[in-house]
């Protein structure tokens, strides 16, 4: 890692003696960018497996480790795929020999009539997309599984699997311990839920497809996964804890609220 990634403070120290795996959280907003947060993009630099590709995308080359990136969308609203317009910026920024952009066919082929229709976007995009239909295979030696979430139009989460090291990641959809996609985050290291909005907006989230505090963590005790990190947050609210985090902890004690920039060790 260089000095200059070194000198930002939201870099965490990873453990003494151990060997880690380590997630950036590239943006950490729900529904648009704020003047804190940038919308849903995640990174595993030593790996280049990006999870979602929204407005933190374009801060991707700054952390690139590998000479190929494999994009993995949860679903294609534009919060979550509008970051793969500035490829062309990360690529100048860090060559990479091959980007694939993996999800469902369905979503490939609304990405390709909409968002990158010659009116919208004239140039075509260096990446291939292919069509997540299973489990993939992951540098290192991992795995990605993909099940479905129930969310407005459709969407899926992500299971990722090393030796030693796992990791979920859920978006778009309405938590609960009795989650049907509970089975598949069991026992990860690492969940990271979307939490959209404090406890006391709980219908609001029910009724638009999101999640709210108390809920996560009670799918993350349920689950028994090791530690939980909340994102896709409310980016209209402007207060330090836009979700009632002491309300996770109530719960699941190992919750912590996600921010832009941050390193998690898993």
């Amino acid at each position: 890692m260089t000095g200059r990634r070194r000198s930002l403070s939201s870099v965490l120290p990873r453990p003494a003696g151990a060997f880690a795996m380590r997630l950036i959280l590239l943006g950490s907003s729900g529904y648009h960018p704020s003047d804190q947060r940038h919308t849903a993009c995640l990174l595993i630099p030593e790996h280049g497996v990006m999870l979602d590709a929204g407005t933190g995308m374009y801060r991707a080359a700054r952390w690139l480790q590998t000479p190929q990136l494999d994009i993995f969308l949860t679903h294609a609203h534009l919060d979550h795929v509008v970051g793969l317009t500035y490829l062309f910026s990360v690529v100048r920024q860090h060559p990479l020999d091959d980007v694939r952009v993996h999800a469902p066919p369905e979503k490939i082929e609304a990405l390709e009539q909409h968002l990158l229709a010659e009116p919208l976007f004239p140039a075509r995009l260096p990446c291939q997309f292919v069509p997540l239909t299973g489990n993939v295979a992951l540098p290192g030696g991992g795995q990605l599984a993909a099940f479905p979430v129930v969310h407005p139009g459709g969407a899926v989460g992500f299971r990722l699997d090393w030796p030693g090291h796992s990791l979920a990641y859920v978006t778009d959809t309405t938590a609960d311990p009795f989650a049907p996609y509970l089975p598949q985050i069991r026992g990860v290291n690492l969940l990271v839920h979307e939490c959209y909005l404090g406890d006391a907006h709980a219908e609001l989230a029910r009724r638009t497809g999101h999640s709210y505090t108390t809920a996560v963590a009670q799918l993350a005790q349920a689950a028994q996964v090791g530690r939980l990190v909340l994102v896709h947050l409310d980016p209209t609210s402007t207060e330090a804890d836009p979700v009632g985090l002491s309300a996770a902890r109530a719960v699941f004690p190992n919750t912590q609220l996600g921010y832009d920039l941050m390193a998690i060790d898993f």
